[in-house]
């Protein structure tokens, strides 16, 4: 019983810790940059292409190199996202899970 309780403070905790982390993301996009080449070959002619899915739509990019940085910089944003609200799911259903399980015992 007292293992359940501490175990559910820990989750609550956790979910805080990940919401404040939420809370301090910037700007951030979903996809995948890559360096193209008008020709292969000789690697001349590079262009930046951001490749992505939204609202099950592909879509496609092109970004200038002075843009560059910012992009990867909100593509590593949306990953660390994507991940905190996974984590955050996770630990959700096991609260849920744990609270059951507690108010079933006499």
């Amino acid at each position: 019983m007292t293992n359940i309780k501490k175990r559910l403070a820990q989750i609550e905790r956790r979910i805080a810790n990940i919401k404040e982390e939420l809370a301090s993301i910037g700007e951030m996009r979903p996809g995948s940059l890559t360096k193209q080449y008008k020709d292969p070959q000789r690697q001349t002619g590079a262009y930046y292409q951001l490749s992505y899915t939204l609202d099950m739509k592909s879509r496609t990019e092109y970004i200038r190199k002075e843009f560059v940085n910012d992009i990867r910089r909100q593509i590593s944003n949306y990953k660390r996202y994507k991940k905190l609200n996974a984590q955050w799911v996770a630990l959700s259903i096991e609260h849920s899970k744990l609270t059951m399980k507690l108010k079933q015992t006499p």
